[in-house]
């Protein structure tokens, strides 16, 4: 009975410290500090997540030979042999540096470091553009082995290759708009005869020659999503080969889970790539995939490529076992992928006759 008398006589001081507080004005402003601040919060949320879906969606193709012609158009200059390819490669590292978000491969803020889809396509791209501007300055700008080199492709390789995920000091941005720059002066040099490009038989099979094993690294790495045993066949065929490390009989590769993605948009950047620079060799290598009748076969290559582009109905990237009931997107872009290196051998074994 004490406490409850005690608690009577508390009752009317607590009533009055609860009337201050509803009429205190400092009260309502911490009040109206946190509500704003949590509004604050919580719209910042939403702006993010808006904006990463934005930022979510590779680019599109382009027509590399309209691309050319707008090109030549702009800047008052002839199209010649190798010009298609050069404005290509100019035009796809222009669109992954300046797509909706930029360059998202090296941000340290959100919301690119809380992406990976985009970043994971940004980087399959980067690898085919440093291995076509490595063909350009190594073998299609040069008359033979023993020539000089092009100056500005000297300058662009490098710049190309450079650290993909360096966010300062120097920027990977400022070192592809480097890179940009160097090749734009290419283009204008080989437009006005003071630049070469050599489209021979042996130039571009040398290039097909890169692009397959990238091919095949894809598929590989596309199938590992469902972790399957493969036979070891690094050694094959050579009895008199050996390896730094021995080899096993079996091999077990197996994506992580939350890898899943980044290896299927990997595939979709290299192959978005790859579709345009092959299409502009199409153009540029004309006489001579007519003259090994090649024609068909990269058009079939090209074709494949483009497939893989096809859009993703699926909000996520599905990881289903092969005849399971869920699609497996990894295997699916794998098929398209091995139809494209399929017909990519088939070429360079005609660009190898005489």
């Amino acid at each position: 009975m004490p406490t409850k008398f005690s608690r009577l006589r508390r009752l009317p001081i607590t009533i009055g410290r609860g009337l201050a507080n509803a009429f205190n004005p400092m009260v309502w402003r911490r009040r109206g500090l946190i509500a704003g601040g949590a509004t604050a919060l919580l719209a910042l949320v939403v702006v993010t997540l808006v904006v990463g879906w934005w930022w979510s969606d590779p680019p599109d193709t382009f027509d590399p030979a309209k691309e050319a012609e707008a090109t030549a158009e702009r800047h008052d200059e002839e199209i010649v042999t190798g010009y298609t390819t050069t404005v290509t490669l100019i035009h796809a590292v222009d669109i992954m540096l300046h797509k909706p978000g930029g360059y998202l491969f090296n941000d340290v803020m959100p919301p690119g470091v809380l992406l990976d889809n985009v970043p994971a396509w940004e980087y399959g791209a980067v690898i085919q553009m440093r291995d076509l501007a490595r063909s350009l300055r190594n073998d299609m700008s040069r008359s033979q082995s023993q020539s000089r080199e092009n100056e500005e492709l000297s300058q662009a390789e490098p710049r190309l290759n450079f650290n993909a995920n360096s966010w300062i000091f120097p920027s990977t941005e400022s070192e592809y708009e480097d890179a940009l720059g160097y090749l734009r002066e290419y283009r204008g040099r080989l437009a006005s005869g003071d630049a070469n490009f050599y489209a021979r038989a042996d130039n571009l099979r040398g290039y097909l020659e890169t692009v397959g094993q990238r091919l095949g690294g894809i598929v590989q790495r596309l199938s590992a999503s469902v972790g399957e045993w493969r036979v070891n066949t690094d050694l094959a065929n050579d009895r008199a080969a050996t390896s730094a490390q021995p080899p096993g009989r079996e091999l077990r590769e197996e994506t992580p889970w939350l890898q899943i993605d980044n290896e299927f948009y990997y595939a979709r950047g290299a192959t978005w790539a790859l579709y345009h620079f092959l299409k502009a060799t199409r153009d540029d290598f004309s006489s001579v995939l007519k003259d090994k009748n090649a024609e068909a076969t990269m058009d079939q290559l090209v074709r494949s490529l483009e497939a893989a582009q096809r859009p993703v109905a699926s909000p996520i990237i599905l990881n289903g076992n092969g005849f399971g009931f869920f699609a497996n997107h990894s295997l699916v872009m794998a098929s398209y992928v091995s139809r494209a290196n399929s017909a990519l051998i088939d070429l360079r074994r005609l660009l190898e006759q005489g």
